[in-house]
C-alpha cells in the first residue's frame, strides 16, 4: 500500500508490459531496484542494449516509441506534482507497475480546483421527527437491530458536519488533524486520475490523458488500489475486509446494506447503484406478499368458478372442430379440464385489483427512491455539485485529427494540440460536424432496424416451428394427446435459449454502433449505448410475450376458412381456456430461465474461467520469475489480475429488464414479483462480492442521481399500465364474462357462458381434404363447436361476427380506456401527494446554509482577533490596529493553533 520507503501511500498505479530487445535477464530482486524514485530523480537504469541490438525490428522500434512516450507522459506527471516510483526493467519482459502518490500540496490544489466538499470544524445538530414519528423511529430501530450490519458510523448519528468546498485560503475552516488521512483513500484516487486524464504526451500526437494511452496500448492498465486483502488472516480490518464480512458473502443475505461504506469505497456512483438495488428488493416485498394472495385466492376459488365446471362436466360435452386438418378428429372440450382450471389460478376478478396496485406500486417505488436520492445527497454533501467538466473520448480525438490530416497540412495536428485543452469554445473546423458523422448514424439506423427484423423473424421462425411440430405430432397416435404441452415447452425453451444468446450480440453491437457515432465524451458515449442496448435487449426479451398476449389466435380464421401459413398449415389457436395460461407459461419460464442462467452461468462462471485463463497465461508466459515476490506479492500485483471494471450498465439492465417483468405482464403472473424478489436477494451479494473480490477498484465518480435509468424506469411504469389494460381486456376472459353475467345471463350468474363463447359450424361445410380421416368419434357429428362470436349456420349470414362479437368489442375498447385513464389519474395522485424533497431534508438545507454563514462570519472574526493579538505582542503601543489589519491582508492563509496552513498555495503550474 506504500512506497518502498513505506512512509508515502501509493495513490495510484499505472502498469504496462514490456519486451526488450537481446537483453540479457538479471536476477536482482525488483522491489529493491527502482527506476523512478518518489522524489522525481531517476536512478541508473541498466543499458538496454548490447553489442548485438544495432538493426531494430519493426516490434523493436514499436517497443522504443512506446517506451519514450511513457517517459514523457511520467515526467509530465512529476511536473504537475505527482511523485512516482517504479521498479527496473531488469528482465527481458514483463509487466512493470508505476506507483504514483500524491503530495499534501497536490492534494489541496486539486481539490480546491474540484470544489470538493471536505467537513468543516462546526458540527450540528440534525433535527428529529415530531414525538410520535420519533417513538415509531425508534421503535423501528429496536426491531431491525439484529438486520443491521455491524459497520462503525452505520447507525444514524444526530450530529452531521457542516461541508464546504475545500480551499486553500480558508484552512482555518477545516479541522485538519493529519495531512495524510484527512482526504480518504477514494477521494486521493479521484484527484490523481483527474491528473491522469489532463496530463497530455506530445510524442502521441498531442494525446490527452491517460485513457488515450490505453487504447493506444502504451500502458494496460491504470487503477487505484485495494484497502489491502478481503480475507487476510488476523485481526487487522480495513474496509475492504469490512465490506466483505458485513456485505459481500451470502450468510449475510438478511442484513441492510452498509450503503454509507459502500459509497465511502466505491464512490457516490456505485452507492447510489446499490441503494436503488436496495430499495427496489425491499419494494418487492409488499408486491411479493399481494401476488401470493391474489394467487392463493385463484386457488381457493378454483371450485367456485362456473365456466371450468361447465368445461370439466362430461354429461354436458361440447363436441369441439378438429384441430388441424385430416389427420386430428372431433373432440370433447371437457378433455381440456385441466387447463381451464389451470388457467383460473391467473385469470380471476383478484388480477385486475392486483394490475391497479402494481400500477400505483411504480409510482410510489420511483417517488420513494427520488426521496431516497435527495436523503442520500444531503448526508453525501452532493447538494450543489457542479457538472464536472469531461475530457475529449481517444476516439473523438482520433477522429478530429483525422478531419485535420484530410483538410490540410500537418502543422494544424500542432494546432489541434492546444485547442484540445480549451472547453466547448473550440473552433467549427476542429469539431466534428453532423455530415462527419452522418454515415454514422445511418448504419445505426439500418442496423438497429435490421436487428429488430431479425428479432421478429426469429419470432416467426418459432412461430412456423411450433405450427408444424403440432401438425407432425398430430399424425401419431401416441404423441396426440400431448402435443399442446410439447410444442409449448419446446417452443418457450427455444424462445430462451434465442434471447440469451441474441442478449449477448446485441450488446456488442450496441457497443460497435455506438463507437462508430464518435460521441464526443464518457457520458455522452454511456447515455447513447443505453438507449440502444435497451431497445434492442426490450425487443429481444418481450417480443415472444408480446406475440401470444396480443396476436396469437387472433388471426386463425373459422372451420371451413382457416387461415394458413403455407400449404397444409394453419396457423395456431390458443388454448380453450384463452392464451393466458400460455402467457404465464412463457413468462415464468423466460423470465426464471434468463435470470438463473444469467446469474449462475455469466456472472458467475464467465469471470471464474476469465481469472482462470489469465492465471494459466501468466504462468505459460515466458519470462523469470521472482521466488520471493510469487509467494509475497504487492497490493498492485493481486489488483492486476483481477477483473477490469467496465461500468455498470450491465447491472442497471438485467435489473431494468426484471422490472419490465415485474410490471408489464403482472396480470397475467402475479407471482412474477415474488420470484424477482428472491433472484435480487442473490443479486445484491453476487453483485457485492463481485465488486469486493473480483474486479480491480473503481474510480471514484461523484453523480446526483442515477441518470437515464431513470427516464427509462418511469417510461416503463406508464408504458406497463396500457400493456396491463390490454392484457386484461384482449387476452383474459375478464370482459367477455363481465358482458354475459350482465346484459346475456339470465339469472345474473356465469351458468351458460361456455356454450355462450362457442360458435356452431356445420361439418359438411368443410373443405375436400380437411375432414378428419378415419373418425374414431363415438357418434356422428353434425355440427361442431368452435370458440368465437358468429352466427350459427342456420342464421340469414351464417359466420357471421354477430352482435355478441361486437358487444364485447366495445367492452373492451372502453375498459382499456376507462382502466387507463383511472390509473394514470391516481398515479398522478400519488406523485402530487409525495414530494420529491422530504419536508426535513428541506429544512435541513436550509439550515445548513445559515449555519454556514454564521460559522464563517464567527472564524473570520476568529482569525482577526488573533492577527491582533499577533500585531499588539510584536509592535505594542498605539499602531496595532492599523498594523494588524495589514497583517490580516498579508497573513490571511494563516490558521489557528493547532491547525495545519497549507504550504502549496504558492504553487500555481498545473
Amino acid at each position: 500500500m506504500h512506497f518502498h520507503d513505506n512512509q508515502r501511500k501509493v495513490d495510484y498505479v499505472l502498469a504496462y508490459h514490456y519486451r526488450k530487445r537481446g537483453a540479457h535477464p538479471s536476477h536482482g530482486s525488483p522491489g529493491h531496484s527502482l527506476a523512478i524514485v518518489s522524489n522525481g530523480e531517476t536512478g541508473k537504469e541498466p543499458h538496454a542494449g548490447g553489442p548485438g541490438d544495432i538493426e531494430l525490428g519493426p516490434l523493436d522500434s514499436l517497443e522504443e516509441e512506446r517506451k519514450e512516450q511513457r517517459e514523457e507522459f511520467e515526467h509530465n506527471l512529476m511536473e504537475a506534482g505527482l511523485e512516482l516510483e517504479k521498479d527496473l526493467e531488469s528482465k527481458s519482459q514483463g509487466s512493470i507497475f508505476v506507483r504514483i502518490h500524491a503530495p499534501w500540496q497536490v492534494l489541496a490544489r486539486e481539490a480546491e480546483f474540484l470544489k470538493i466538499k471536505v467537513p468543516t470544524k462546526k458540527m450540528y445538530e440534525i433535527k428529529s421527527e415530531g414525538s410520535i414519528a420519533k417513538k415509531f423511529n425508534e421503535i423501528l430501530k429496536r426491531l431491525s437491530s439484529p438486520l443491521k450490519p455491524r459497520v462503525p458510523d452505520h447507525n444514524d448519528n444526530k450530529m452531521k458536519n457542516l461541508s464546504y468546498p475545500f480551499s486553500r485560503e480558508k484552512m482555518y475552516l477545516y479541522n485538519i488533524q493529519d495531512k495524510d488521512t484527512f482526504f480518504d483513500n477514494a477521494t486521493r484516487s479521484r484527484i490523481v486520475h483527474e491528473i491522469l486524464k489532463r496530463t497530455a504526451c506530445s510524442r502521441a500526437n498531442n494525446t490527452m490523458g491517460i485513457n488515450s494511452l490505453i487504447a493506444n496500448n502504451i500502458y494496460e492498465a491504470a487503477y487505484p488500489l485495494h484497502d489491502g486483502e478481503y480475507d487476510s488472516p488476523g485481526d487487522d480490518m480495513n474496509d475492504r475486509k469490512l465490506l466483505y464480512q458485513e456485505w459481500a458473502r451470502y450468510g449475510v443475505f438478511y442484513k441492510f446494506q452498509p450503503i454509507d461504506l459502500i459509497r465511502k469505497y466505491f464512490g457516490e456512483k456505485i452507492g447510489l447503484y446499490f441503494a436503488w438495488l436496495g430499495l427496489y428488493t425491499s419494494f418487492l416485498i409488499p408486491s411479493s406478499v399481494i401476488g401470493v394472495i391474489v394467487f392463493l385466492y385463484g386457488c381457493a376459488t378454483i371450485e367456485e368458478d362456473i365456466p371450468s365446471k361447465e368445461m370439466c362436466d362430461q354429461q354436458n360435452a361440447f363436441t369441439m372442430c378438429p384441430l388441424c386438418d385430416k389427420s386430428c378428429d372431433y373432440w370433447n372440450l371437457s378433455s381440456a379440464c385441466g387447463t381451464a382450471r389451470a388457467s383460473h389460478l391467473f385469470d380471476n376478478p383478484a388480477t385486475v385489483f392486483f394490475s391497479i396496485f402494481m400500477a400505483l406500486w411504480a409510482t410510489m417505488f420511483l417517488e420513494n427512491w427520488k426521496r431516497l436520492q435527495m436523503r442520500l445527497g444531503y448526508f453525501w454533501d452532493l447538494t450543489g455539485i457542479e457538472e464536472e467538466q469531461e475530457h475529449s473520448r481517444p476516439e473523438y480525438e482520433t477522429r478530429v485529427r483525422e478531419k485535420m490530416l484530410k483538410e490540410s497540412d500537418k502543422s494544424v495536428v500542432q494546432k489541434l494540440g492546444a485547442n484540445t485543452t480549451e472547453s466547448e469554445d473550440e473552433d467549427d473546423e476542429d469539431k466534428l460536424t453532423w455530415k462527419d458523422r452522418f454515415p454514422g448514424y445511418l448504419m445505426n439506423f439500418a442496423s438497429i432496424l435490421f436487428m429488430i427484423a431479425l428479432t421478429f423473424s426469429i419470432v416467426f421462425g418459432v412461430i412456423v416451428y411450433r405450427i408444424t411440430t403440432a401438425a407432425a405430432l398430430s399424425l401419431n397416435k401416441a404423441t396426440r394427446s400431448n402435443v399442446r404441452v410439447t410444442v409449448t415447452a419446446t417452443a418457450v425453451i427455444i424462445n430462451l435459449v434465442v434471447i440469451l444468446i441474441l442478449d449477448e450480440i446485441y450488446g456488442a453491437v450496441a457497443k460497435w454502433l455506438t463507437k462508430i457515432e464518435v460521441p464526443k465524451t464518457e457520458q455522452t458515449f454511456e447515455e447513447r449505448l443505453i438507449l440502444k442496448a435497451f431497445l434492442l435487449k426490450f425487443v429481444n426479451a418481450y417480443s415472444p410475450i408480446f406475440y401470444v398476449a396480443f396476436f396469437k389466435g387472433r388471426f386463425v380464421g373459422r372451420p371451413g376458412s382457416y387461415v394458413y401459413v403455407f400449404d397444409g398449415y394453419r396457423m395456431e389457436e390458443c388454448a380453450p381456456g384463452g392464451c393466458l395460461m400460455e402467457l404465464c407459461i412463457q413468462l415464468s419460464i423466460i423470465m426464471l430461465g434468463k435470470q438463473l442462467i444469467q446469474n449462475n452461468i455469466f456472472e458467475i462462471g464467465v469471470p471464474k474461467l476469465k481469472k482462470l485463463f489469465r492465471k494459466l497465461k501468466d504462468e505459460t508466459e515466458p519470462g523469470e520469475t521472482d521466488s520471493a515476490h510469487s509467494k509475497h506479492p504487492e497490493q498492485w500485483d493481486l489488483d492486476y489480475s483481477l477483473e477490469p471494471y467496465t461500468g455498470l450498465t450491465p447491472e442497471y439492465m438485467e435489473m431494468i429488464i426484471q422490472f419490465g417483468f415485474v410490471t408489464l405482464f403482472v396480470a397475467s403472473f402475479p407471482l412474477a414479483p415474488v420470484f424477482a424478489l428472491l433472484n435480487n436477494v442473490i443479486e445484491v451479494r453476487l453483485d457485492a462480492k463481485k465488486f469486493v473480490t473480483e474486479l480491480r477498484r473503481p474510480d471514484a465518480v461523484r453523480t446526483k442521481d442515477i441518470g437515464i435509468w431513470f427516464d427509462i424506469l418511469s417510461g416503463i411504469g406508464k408504458f406497463s399500465v396500457i400493456i396491463n389494460a390490454f392484457v386484461i381486456a384482449v387476452t383474459s376472459d375478464f370482459i367477455p364474462r363481465l358482458v354475459y353475467q350482465y346484459t346475456y345471463s339470465h339469472n345474473g350468474t356465469l351458468h351458460g357462458f361456455v356454450n355462450h363463447t362457442l360458435s356452431f359450424f356445420n361439418v359438411s361445410q368443410l373443405k375436400e381434404g380437411t375432414q378428419p380421416e378415419n373418425s374414431q368419434f363415438d357418434r356422428e357429428v353434425q355440427f361442431c363447436r368452435f370458440k368465437d362470436y358468429r352466427e350459427p349456420p342456420w342464421a340469414p349470414n351464417p359466420y357471421e361476427f354477430s352482435k355478441q362479437y361486437w358487444s364485447v368489442l366495445s367492452a373492451r375498447l372502453a375498459f382499456v380506456i376507462i382502466f387507463q385513464n383511472l390509473v394514470m389519474f391516481l398515479s398522478v395522485l400519488v406523485d402530487w401527494m409525495i414530494p420529491d424533497i422530504p419536508t426535513d431534508i428541506s429544512d435541513q438545507i436550509k439550515k445548513e446554509k445559515s449555519l454556514l454563514v454564521d460559522f464563517f462570519l464567527k472564524e473570520e472574526h476568529e482569525k482577526l482577533k488573533v492577527m491582533d493579538e499577533l500585531a499588539q505582542r510584536s509592535q505594542g503601543g498605539g499602531q496595532h490596529s492599523r498594523r494588524s489589519r495589514a497583517a490580516s491582508s498579508a497573513l490571511s492563509g494563516w490558521s489557528q493553533p493547532g491547525s495545519l496552513a497549507s504550504s502549496g498555495s504558492q504553487h500555481t503550474n498545473v
